[in-house]
């Protein structure tokens, strides 16, 4: 049976949070936007995914850039600054009581329309900004056996259609690979770029060990992803080989190891692609030292954003 790396072991406490919406804090029965939304209507806005440890939220300045740069991309005016936004963030974490194994979904949409269509022109007042913290973890055992992928034929498609980069509420097409996993028997889809080699996965970005060197996509079609980025810096502080490069799905067949990465789950190793399995054991030798280096990480982070936190007035 396939399952998500996304899964988790419910948390009876999430009945009871309280979520951030356009200033207020709403139970959850409460946190309601409009039908009027654009992201409701169209899926017009930009979001982020955030991991808390320690009572920080991990990499926090990244995701902001990466948030601020794409509502500026498509012209849409947060109404916060960098500060705010945090600031918010934090209150939310702490009306929730909440300070490790949470997930943040921050979400940001153009506002509300006066009438459901796309021009942003008939778009009425502020964005809409919501908060959504949840007691959260990567099951263990799913990260433990590794993901099952298969290729589908849904590509990461060229910039002047839609961008990769921007991390959009649009994500039709990222959903429709899933689909095409999921009735396939697989975990996660495995994405070509528009020329055949291998760009990312559906919710996670991809890489393979040949030779003691790791690989990912050449990243041209596909999301800026944080913690793609801290992998290829653990490598780099590391001495580990790593480019950033096209391949090919035969290259992946040959591999010896194969991981994905992503914010709610960290390293993950692949145990198949396409039913051709790696040599090494799940997890292998280099994602073992992959997940302790992004550990190490993770708690040089956290102990940097609570410096930065508590010298603030």
């Amino acid at each position: 049976m396939s399952q998500s790396i996304h899964d988790f072991h419910d948390d009876p406490r999430n009945a009871n949070i309280l979520i951030w919406v356009n200033g207020q804090l709403k139970p959850r029965a409460e946190a309601t936007v409009s039908v009027f939304d654009s992201g409701f209507v169209l899926g017009d806005g930009v979001w982020e995914g955030l991991r808390v440890v320690a009572g920080q939220p991990l990499f926090l300045a990244a995701h902001l850039d990466r948030l601020y740069e794409g509502a500026k991309a498509i012209a849409l005016n947060i109404g916060l600054s960098r500060a705010e936004l945090t600031q918010a963030i934090r209150d939310t974490l702490a009306a929730n009581q909440m300070h490790d194994g949470v997930h943040i979904r921050l979400m940001v949409s153009r506002g509300m329309k006066r009438t459901p269509y796309q021009d942003p022109r008939v778009t009425v007042g502020p964005a809409t900004i919501v908060i959504l913290p949840e007691f959260k973890l990567a099951k263990p055992e799913t990260v433990q056996a590794g993901l099952k992928l298969f290729t589908v034929h849904v590509r990461r498609g060229f910039p002047d259609v839609q961008d990769p980069k921007l991390n959009s509420h649009s994500k039709l097409n990222c959903i429709t690979a899933c689909i095409q996993a999921i009735e396939a028997g697989a975990d996660e889809a495995l994405m070509l770029d528009p020329h055949g080699f291998v760009a990312t996965c559906n919710s996670t970005h991809f890489f393979i060990v040949r030779k003691g060197e790791v690989w990912t996509s050449s990243g041209d079609y596909c999301l800026g992803g944080i913690t793609r980025s801290n992998v290829i810096q653990v490598c780099r502080e590391a001495g580990i080989p790593v480019f950033e490069k096209n391949f090919s799905l035969t290259q992946v067949y040959s591999a010896d190891e194969a991981f994905c990465t992503g914010t709610f789950a960290g390293v993950v190793p692949v145990r198949s692609v396409d039913g051709r399995h790696f040599d090494e054991a799940v997890p292998g030798p280099m994602v073992l030292r992959l997940q302790a280096l992004y550990r190490e990480l993770v708690s040089r982070d956290v102990a940097a954003t609570a410096a930065i936190a508590g010298a603030q007035p």
